[in-house]
């Protein structure tokens, strides 16, 4: 029976923390994941999970899938945060479970969000307990584990990619938000506009804690009218969640956004900005617009002009830091750069090249002559340093069944010209 400590405690909690689903069957969304059949949900299931790692954007449902692992199982369960934590809370984590599974043979999970936080010292700490099975590690982050972790963890653990929440996901733990009387908000008076849920499912974005902040952020500030009820409109819901609401409909903004990556394609500036331009001023996030250009500037300029990759890079750099709406000049310049650059689709081609390449020849081995010889007793390969011969050497990178394969192919457009002539050099040399 919960005590009156108990029942503050809870009050005092955010309505998102309180909704936190406390069983697999209320988890919201990751069908993929944790859905009917599943490995992940048959080892949770089963107390058989080993250590993972959860990465996915914020408030995917990563730290609530690693709660609801705590009551399911029957292990012990220690929580770190890496960002206040280090090698000697992992040691003492490390001691407490060794001696649970020496007396008691009780295994023990280690959640610790924020994973990538963690240096190589402090994930070291944990690697000798996860071998021997003192501990199951299950991290959580929203950094690429593979880019942001060390490797000797990663190896270590089965990683699961979460996705960003659909809108059905966000609008089902909304509505049940509303209708919860013992958790959410249904001992309120309550209506909601269903224009107010719609924006605030679509300015979240897939992220479930922003959209149950809002609402009751929106709950909490409205006055109640004289017959005590509180309405909340899509006025209240804007400013609750500090995004405008988008003036047009969204089959209209996907072709806007369609319009302006077009115009950047096909070199027109001015349509380009026009396009950049509405959507803003319909409500449209600009980092959305900096983030389509840095990909088309890669895409459809690649290297007949590489310096776009770093002016749209900039470009949406000085707009995170500068904000709106003096931000709004480096991403038009940066528009503006990517429009006029010379154009080829060499990069996103060869990358279509290489996927496919590698899908169909994975088992090729390493040409004899690339091999590691960085250790006592390698054989000699012959390999050629490249610079004692003026900085390039004819001799074969790829496998041997491979080794006629071409995936980077230069157009003559731009600065693609000069690497073009710089290919043709280096054969004849060969």
């Amino acid at each position: 029976m919960d005590t009156l400590f108990d029942f503050n405690a809870k009050a005092s909690q955010p309505l998102a923390e309180r909704m936190r689903p406390k069983t697999l069957d209320d988890f919201v969304g990751q069908e993929r994941i944790v859905g009917k059949g599943s490995i992940l949900r048959r080892a949770i299931l089963a107390d058989r999970l080993g250590s993972c790692i959860f990465y996915g954007p914020p408030g995917c449902g990563k730290t609530t899938l690693a709660n609801i692992i705590a009551e399911t199982t029957g292990a012990n369960f220690a929580r770190l945060n890496a960002v206040s934590s280090g090698v000697a809370d992992a040691k003492k984590v490390i001691e407490d479970a060794k001696r649970a599974q020496e007396l008691y043979g009780t295994r023990t999970y280690l959640l610790l969000d924020e994973c990538h936080r963690w240096n190589k010292a402090q994930s070291d700490s944990v690697l000798a307990a996860i071998e021997k099975g003192y501990i199951v590690f299950i991290g959580s982050t929203t950094e690429n584990p593979y880019i942001n972790m060390t490797r000797a963890i990663v190896s270590r653990c089965r990683v699961f990619e979460f996705a960003r929440l659909s809108a059905e996901d966000v609008r089902r733990a909304l509505e049940r938000a509303i209708a919860d009387k013992d958790n959410g908000l249904g001992n309120y008076d309550l209506s909601v506009d269903k224009a107010a849920v719609d924006h605030i499912i679509w300015a979240a974005d897939g992220d479930l804690r922003n959209a149950l902040n809002a609402l009751e952020l929106a709950v909490l500030t409205t006055p109640p009218s004289a017959d005590g009820s509180i309405k909340i409109d899509l006025d209240t819901a804007q400013q609750s969640i500090q995004k405008k609401a988008m003036s047009i409909d969204e089959s209209m903004y996907y072709d806007m956004l369609s319009a302006f990556c077009k115009s950047l394609r096909g070199s027109d500036s001015d349509a380009a900005l026009y396009w950049a331009e509405r959507l803003i001023q319909a409500g449209c996030d600009p980092l959305l617009i900096a983030r389509r250009t840095l990909v088309h500037s890669a895409e459809d300029v690649g290297m007949a002009d590489p310096r776009a990759l770093t002016v749209a890079a900039a470009g949406l750099t000085a707009l995170e830091k500068l904000g709106m709406p003096e931000g709004k000049i480096p991403l038009y310049e940066a528009i503006i750069y990517v429009c006029e650059a010379s154009k080829s689709p060499s990069v996103i081609n060869a990358l279509s090249r290489a996927e496919e390449l590698v899908a169909r020849s994975k088992d090729d081995t390493v040409p004899f002559d690339l091999r590691d010889t960085h250790y006592s007793g390698a054989p000699d390969t012959h390999y050629r340093y490249p610079h004692d011969y003026g900085g390039w050497v004819d001799q074969t990178y790829l496998p041997e069944s491979l080794k006629d394969e071409r995936l980077y192919v230069p157009s003559s457009n731009g600065e693609e010209k000069t690497l073009v002539r710089a290919k043709e050099i280096k054969k004849n040399k060969g």
